[in-house]
């Protein structure tokens, strides 16, 4: 065999062993994916399941995937670990803290299962995270401060969990778009929020206090916001509905005493939706909720509104559901909601109105009895 010939077979052997070696993830993410399987109690894994294919015998990251590693991980061309999504097959145990070094992995989702304790710090370790997905798990604690560092993070879901605190530096997710901290055990006020995130939800917690100009300073590019069922209480101060990108807004089921709606300012609003129902807000309806020229759904349900509904309301062609039941609400109601054309829904009943046809769907509930309303107005209802 001549020379030439042995220096390609050389080097036709070294490129194999150069693939081979590309080819497996290096061991620091093999090492990482056996720490997370070891956490996890060995009988809340079933066979069928991702995890129940997991076997370090292979190679995670080859493919096909036909025996071993069926699912729960996806891999870069580089074969390095990217996602980790696990199946909800009612996995129990804790996340490592070494899940760390899997430090080229965006998305970890671990959603519907029974993880427990705390979410780990060392989470801040991983510099490329875009997706954290844990909700529907029973983590507990506080969401660790170190965690703020994730300048990547796009989407943060921690909702049905047991979290009981958040860290101030939150504003620190300057990529974050997406937070649902939703049935937790947060008290308290929320902190400064993330400056770019478009969606928040912190439903059925227990954030109490005011509604804090400072937590939502700077949010430009805020659309949704679903507070409802916490113990919110005070004025939902007019800065609130001039965030300039505000669309959907639900804050049911606080403790809200007043809102104001400033005059101005309205003319440019996205605002589609808002629900302040089962509060225990006073005063007149606010007028100028007719000002924001996209406004379809407006629910003011089960408050302390008292006087006559503003004729405003009756003419604002886009609103199209309209809930003002359980108020002290009297007068006659304006004769725009009864027309031929109109196409508003939802209810007028359970105040103090007088001439509301029950022809009409919006007043198919009835009214509160005389007596309470002389009641709630010292003195008989006006006509």
């Amino acid at each position: 065999m001549s020379k030439s010939t042995n220096s390609v077979f050389f080097f036709f052997f070294l490129y194999l062993c150069l693939s081979l070696v590309q080819s497996i993830p290096p061991s620091s993410d093999i090492m990482a994916l056996q720490a997370f399987k070891a956490a996890i109690k060995p009988s809340s894994i079933p066979s069928y399941s991702c995890l129940g294919s997991w076997n370090f015998t292979s190679d995670p990251c080859s493919v096909p995937r036909v025996t071993h590693f069926t699912c729960g991980l996806s891999c870069s061309s580089g074969n390095r670990v990217t996602e980790l999504t696990l199946d909800p097959a009612g996995y129990s145990g804790t996340l490592t803290p070494l899940i760390s070094k899997l430090t080229q992995l965006v998305t970890l989702d671990l959603q519907n299962n029974n993880f427990y304790g705390p979410i780990p710090a060392s989470l801040s370790s991983i510099p490329n995270l875009k997706n954290l997905v844990l909700r529907l798990n029973s983590f507990s604690g506080s969401v660790p401060p170190s965690l703020t560092s994730l300048k990547s993070l796009l989407s943060l879901d921690l909702s049905h969990n047991s979290i009981s605190g958040l860290p101030n530096s939150m504003n620190q997710l300057t990529s974050l778009r997406r937070l649902d901290l939703s049935y937790n055990k947060l008290t308290g006020s929320l902190p400064k929020l993330p400056p770019n995130v478009i969606e928040l939800a912190a439903k059925a917690n227990s954030l109490s206090g005011s509604l804090l100009k400072l937590s939502f300073d700077g949010l430009n590019q805020l659309e949704v916001v679903e507070l409802s069922e916490n113990s919110l209480s005070g004025s939902i101060e007019a800065w609130f509905f001039q965030l300039p990108s505000l669309q959907q807004v639900d804050m049911a089921k606080n403790g809200f005493t007043r809102v104001e709606i400033s005059k101005t300012g309205n003319l440019n609003s996205d605002l589609v939706a808002v629900d302040l129902s089962f509060n225990k807000i006073e005063g007149y309806l606010p007028v100028n909720f007719a000002g924001f020229p996209r406004l379809s759904s407006l629910s003011l349900s089960y408050n302390r509104f008292r006087g006559p509904i503003p004729w405003q309301y009756s003419k604002k062609v886009t609103l199209k559901r309209l809930y003002l039941d359980g108020n002290f609400l009297n007068g006659s109601p304006p004769a725009g909601f009864f027309g031929r054309q109109t196409g508003v829904t939802g209810s007028l009943g359970d105040n103090c109105l007088q001439k509301c046809p029950t022809s009409s769907q919006l007043c198919l509930k009835s009214q509160k009895p005389t007596s309470i309303c002389q009641q709630a107005y010292g003195g008989k209802p006006k006509s």
